[in-house]
């Protein structure tokens, strides 16, 4: 009897363990260009429609693009050019508000210099209002990150050289980007301080996450605000590793838990780790390592669906050229599920990104040079 039971446990956990592996379609292509077209970024509105920008080579210099999918990826939009510059315009970041109003920040250098820019659509991307400048600075502004709030405030985050280092700046606009905040400056470290990530939770507290090498390698901190980026927590060291950690992504459940994913080469190649805070970032708990490969693990992207259900997609190099893997976690993070394959190509699949609909589908969209030249690729799963 004993046995059987431990037979019975066995297969019941090989069941749940299949159950956990989530259903993918077939890939499939969004753009056809005679340049390259990279760096994808997707959100979804309160209708399901997929909204999907990033920036392409075609006009023969790096302008931003955006086409949006009305039937759950089934059918795609024409490609609509959003930049027309004598410069170039990279990295661009999208979020949708409660009114299914489309915002979207970039950085361009046509000053001269790289500064971050915003454009909106009030209409689902039919048509889209004038580009805004949002920084004047005598350095570089790059890497924008946005979040919009329950009262439809937008937030928005990058970092700049104006000074002898990189640091942290924010702005906000409360009334759908028509006028904006003045730029706040959030960190002051001898240091460099870049490439942050921003989620809003419920109660509209303000969550950032970003690197910074003062401590001698690359480290993630994290500050809050709960009154709409007037007053700011002090920052907060997040990672103390013997090895560099990267590409920080964030996002919130339900719950108000905050939860964090990141690339770290501690290992001795770059490996996913996730963590996660239960009381608002006061305290955090142990970093998880998500994946023990032979090769490189990088750049994740996370979502949570309405079961509080984490998804997180990365691109490895494990199979000798980078493929997107997944895997997901239904219990805060507790637990994970296998690996998951999500690419098998003779190019890199690379730059994932992902979002999560009302019905709980997961849409996967990034870069993949299988053509000759990289194009914009995407997927669902169930």
């Amino acid at each position: 009897m004993k046995r059987a039971g431990l037979m019975v446990l066995v297969l019941g956990l090989f069941f749940l363990a299949q159950i956990a592996q989530a259903d993918w379609s077939t890939a499939k292509r969004l753009t056809w260009t005679s340049g390259a077209s990279e760096s994808p970024a997707i959100a979804i509105d309160s209708s399901d429609n997929l909204h999907v920008v990033w920036f392409d080579y075609a006009p023969g210099n790096w302008e931003i693009y955006y086409k949006r999918s009305t039937d759950g990826g089934a059918t795609w939009s024409a490609v609509k050019r959003l930049t027309w510059t004598s410069g170039d315009s990279f990295a661009p970041a999208v979020a949708v508000d409660s009114s299914n109003s489309i915002h979207v920040v970039w950085y361009d250098n046509t000053p001269g210099h790289y500064e971050i820019y915003y454009r909106r659509s009030p209409d689902g991307g039919t048509t889209w209002g004038t580009v805004k400048r949002l920084t004047w600075t005598s350095g570089d502004s790059i890497f924008p990150a946005i979040a919009i709030d329950g009262n439809g405030t937008i937030h928005v985050v990058w970092d700049a050289n104006t000074s002898e280092t990189d640091e942290i700046y924010y702005r906000k606009s409360p009334n759908g980007g028509t006028t904006w905040s003045t730029a706040q400056r959030l960190t002051w470290t001898s240091g460099s301080s870049t490439t942050p990530a921003i989620a809003v939770d419920s109660g509209n507290t303000i969550q950032v996450v970003w690197g910074d090498d003062t401590s001698g390698n690359p480290e993630f901190y994290y500050k809050k605000s709960a009154d709409g980026g007037a007053a700011w927590s002090p920052a907060q060291r997040l990672t103390w590793t013997s090895g560099k950690s990267y590409d920080a992504a964030i996002t919130i459940d339900s719950g108000g838990a905050l939860l964090v994913v990141w690339s770290d080469d501690t290992p001795g190649n770059y490996e996913i780790y996730y963590k996660r805070s239960t009381d608002g970032g006061i305290t955090w708990g142990a970093a998880k390592k998500l994946t023990s490969t032979s090769l490189e693990s990088i750049l994740p992207a996370i979502a949570i669906d309405s079961s509080n259900a984490i998804h997180v997609v990365w691109e490895d190099y494990t199979p000798g050229n980078p493929e997107l893997y997944y895997k997901r976690s239904a219990d805060g993070g507790a637990t994970w599920s296998a690996l998951q394959r999500l690419t098998w190509t003779s190019g890199d699949s690379a730059s994932p990104a992902i979002a999560i609909d009302s019905s709980g589908a997961i849409h996967v969209v990034w870069q993949d040079f299988t053509p000759g030249n990289y194009e914009i690729y995407y997927k669902e799963g169930k």
